[in-house]
Order: C-alpha cells, then sequence, then structure tokens
C-alpha cells in the first residue's frame, strides 16, 4: 500500500512539474513585439518625410538639428527646454515655451536624446512607445536653452 501510494505521489509530482513548465515555453508564433512594430513605423515614416539621422541604440531615432555649444547635459542635469510633442500624423499632443525638469525624471526617449545636443542645441526625436508614455510613437522638436549639473 505504500509503494502504491509512492507511486502515485511521484506520478502527480512529475505531471505537475510537467504541465508547470509548459506556462514557460515561448511562443514562436507570437509575431513582432511592439517595439519591432514601433520600430518598422519609424522606419517608413522618416523615409516617406525625408528626414536623415539615426537610432540610438535603445530605438530612439534622432536628428540633431543644431548641435549647440559643447556643454552636453548629463543623467543629473537639471534642463530648461522649449518643445512641441506631437503623433505622427501630425496632431499636436503637447507643447512648452519654456519646461525646467532634471534629466533624470524626463522620459527614456528624452534622457538618450538630450546628452546629444548641447546649450542652445536643437534636436528631433521620434521615440518608440515603451520608452515615451506607452500610448503610441511621439514626435519631438526640442530646443535645449540651458542646463546646470
Amino acid at each position: 500500500m505504500i509503494r502504491k501510494n509512492r507511486i502515485l505521489f511521484l506520478t502527480g509530482l512529475i505531471l505537475i512539474t510537467f504541465f508547470a513548465f509548459q506556462g514557460c515555453k515561448k511562443n514562436e508564433d507570437s509575431g513582432p513585439t511592439q517595439a519591432e512594430k514601433d520600430h518598422d513605423t519609424i522606419l517608413q515614416y522618416v523615409k516617406d518625410n525625408n528626414i536623415d539621422g539615426q537610432f540610438t541604440e535603445k530605438g530612439v531615432f534622432y536628428k540633431i538639428i543644431e548641435p549647440g555649444n559643447d556643454k552636453h547635459p548629463v543623467y543629473s542635469s537639471v534642463t530648461t527646454v522649449s518643445y512641441k510633442a506631437y503623433r505622427l500624423d501630425g496632431t499636436v499632443v503637447d507643447k512648452a515655451g519654456f519646461f525646467t525638469e532634471k534629466l533624470f525624471n524626463l522620459i527614456e526617449g528624452w534622457k538618450q536624446g538630450l546628452p546629444l545636443i548641447g546649450e542652445g542645441g536643437k534636436i528631433k526625436l521620434i521615440v518608440p512607445s515603451h520608452l515615451a508614455y506607452n500610448k503610441g510613437i511621439l514626435a519631438f522638436d526640442i530646443t535645449l536653452h540651458y542646463f546646470s549639473k
């Protein structure tokens, strides 16, 4: 009787383990991720609009309009910028004449883009949703007026 219970217990344990690991299997047919879809959309947008620029390692497209001076903000800098934010269809969703905030408090797309220009510089960023607000791709025209370290 004890041997039979032990066999049933081990069989049950093996089955539970098997089914638990089935949930960990990657779905090969899941299709492209949102980041991949955003990247493709951004590529098509810059091609259609003849915008030359490049991507950061994390996927933010940027074009430096004016490089500014040789002083660049760092992660801990307090930055003052003016900007316009818009969807790729041209709908303006936000703009500010002067906006001051620590760089590390800004969205990931800005954390990557602003250090690429110096004071007085202008940059266009096209930020995939996962590096902005997860509400879709946003484009930004930003002027870095000044910053303090």
